[in-house]
């Protein structure tokens, strides 16, 4: 009970912040107008989901608007992928993810691999900079992934929400305790000869790669087991095919052609695209490439999070597992959402502001780590 009343709370708290971060586009509101508004929309409003008649077989006309756990069985060579919610091949969706760091410093673009990813979790590091982790199923045939980056305590968090191996070269001294929490590749042990490969083309440290024959030989040198751990039963929640998540309605609910997460050096943003609804990313006043095109997403999360810094240190001590707040945005909207984990290791879920467990769109997604102290500074804008 304590919970949810602490929930609500955030979650009033979050429609004035999405608003009054807005100012050029949205009129500011208090949290008591929000209050008011929030109560009303919960009596009169439901979050739209487009049903499409032409659903293509039994599976995806069955009742209930995403699909479960049971119901992830394998058909026709293919299987849901825990990660995108699409049909992959069973060798594919049957294994584990690795899950790589990558740099995002100017000498390092492009990232190699990065369209391939189908979860990206974004998160500051020292100094403003940002860093990646990409989690990927279909790799094998990637020469060049990268380059590939240090470890800091909070990606271990996010790497075990998908009981995926993690693939990282070196660590802080604050994260490495963590590491014996999760299988993991490391570039500063004995394996990380076999694991990375350095080029010539840029300097140390953006300069160690990996690649999709890499990896799986240092998965199978290390040990580690390629399949799901028995226990897991996937993440994310994902829309049936045809019954596609709309945002309509929702309590919250933005108009998000435009998604700036106020990162204060690579200032990125996504934009919207009607025409295959998915948002195009861009930083450093321009497109964001990595080496097979323009990354793009279907889904994006805004995860704000307490954060610090480890006494006497720059480095920062995220707080990734006690609930907090958030956006989900999608087909050109952005509704607030409150989060909480599943103990230490569990999975995060998201919650709307009728404590309904988010439903995500099928495809790939992008999550922002942000700090809460700069969540104020998010933009949402409608569309021009």
């Amino acid at each position: 009970m304590i919970k949810k009343a602490w929930f609500w709370f955030a979650g009033l708290m979050m429609c004035a912040l999405l608003l009054s971060g807005c100012g050029k586009k949205y009129q500011e509101v208090s949290a008591s107008e929000a209050s008011t508004e929030t109560a009303a929309s919960q009596e009169t409003k439901e979050i739209k989901i487009d049903s499409d008649t032409k659903a293509e077989s039994s599976e995806e006309e069955g009742p209930g608007d995403y699909y479960t756990f049971e119901e992830r069985t394998e058909k026709d060579g293919k299987i849901r992928s825990y990660l995108t919610g699409e049909l992959v091949d069973v060798s594919k969706g049957n294994r584990r993810p690795v899950a790589v760091m990558m740099s995002n410093d100017k000498e390092a673009l492009p990232q190699y691999g990065i369209n391939r990813a189908d979860v990206v979790y974004e998160a500051p590091a020292e100094g403003g900079m940002n860093r990646y982790m990409a989690i990927m199923e279909n790799y094998d045939d990637l020469n060049r992934i990268g380059s590939v980056r240090s470890c800091r305590t909070y990606y271990t968090y996010f790497a075990r929400e998908f009981d995926a191996i993690y693939a990282h070269f070196g660590q802080s001294t604050f994260a490495k305790p963590y590491l014996s929490n999760l299988n993991n590749i490391n570039g500063l042990d004995g394996i990380g000869s076999v694991a990375y490969f350095r080029t010539n083309d840029r300097k140390a440290p953006h300069n160690a790669y990996t690649s999709g024959s890499r990896l799986n030989e240092s998965i199978e040198k290390l040990g580690y087991s390629g399949a799901y751990d028995s226990s897991y039963q996937g993440h994310y929640r994902f829309a049936k095919t045809g019954r596609e998540v709309t945002l309509e309605g929702a309590p919250g609910v933005l108009d998000a052609y435009k998604v700036y997460p106020a990162y204060v050096i690579n200032k990125p943003w996504f934009e919207y695209h009607e025409e295959d609804g998915l948002y195009y990313r861009y930083q450093y006043g321009k497109a964001h490439m990595g080496d097979e095109g323009q990354v793009k997403v279907k889904n994006i999360i805004l995860q704000y999070c307490p954060s610090g810094h480890y006494a006497s240190t720059e480095y920062l001590n995220i707080n990734v597992v006690d609930d907090s707040y958030g956006c989900y945005v999608t087909e050109g909207r952005a509704i607030p959402v409150k989060w909480t984990r599943d103990g230490e290791g569990g999975p995060t879920h998201y919650y709307d502001m009728e404590n309904n467990e988010i439903i995500l769109n099928q495809g790939k997604t992008w999550v922002c780590i942000i700090s809460a102290q700069d969540s104020p500074n998010v933009e949402f804008y409608g569309k021009q």
